[in-house]
């Protein structure tokens, strides 16, 4: 059974980074993305940034390009969202999602991802 478990999350003041993990286990296709999505209160889910499997492809939301990163653990089966200079209405819960056999054109289609994970709380206030 695919489980995602995102851990990292937490409250900082602007301008501070933070890195979310998600940790993947019970994938046993070779073929896919992981990607990070957020959602503030109101808000509909939100596209970030994706990282496909195996060749490490990165794709980034017009908003978050040069302040988010992601990185990869392959042997711990873990992404990172790493966020730096952070902005209070970065405030959201942040979810890790996979995509099987993902294509440039879907990788920001929340439809496409088959399994979530209960998301990780960020909340950037002074």
């Amino acid at each position: 059974q695919v489980q995602l478990v995102e851990s990292g999350g937490g409250l900082v003041q602007p301008g501070a980074s933070l890195r979310l993990s998600c940790a993947a286990s019970g994938l046993t296709s070779n073929s896919y993305a992981i990607a990070w999505f957020r959602q503030a209160p109101g808000q509909e889910r939100e596209f970030v940034a994706a990282m496909r499997r195996p060749n490490g492809a990165t794709w980034y939301g017009d908003s978050f390009k040069g302040r988010f990163t992601l990185s990869r653990d392959s042997a711990k089966n873990t992404v990172y969202l790493q966020m730096n200079s952070l902005k209070p209405e970065d405030t959201a819960v942040y979810y890790c999602a996979r995509q099987p056999n993902p294509i440039a054109s879907t990788i920001s289609n929340r439809g496409r991802y088959d399994y979530w994970g209960r998301g990780t709380q960020v909340t950037v206030s002074s």
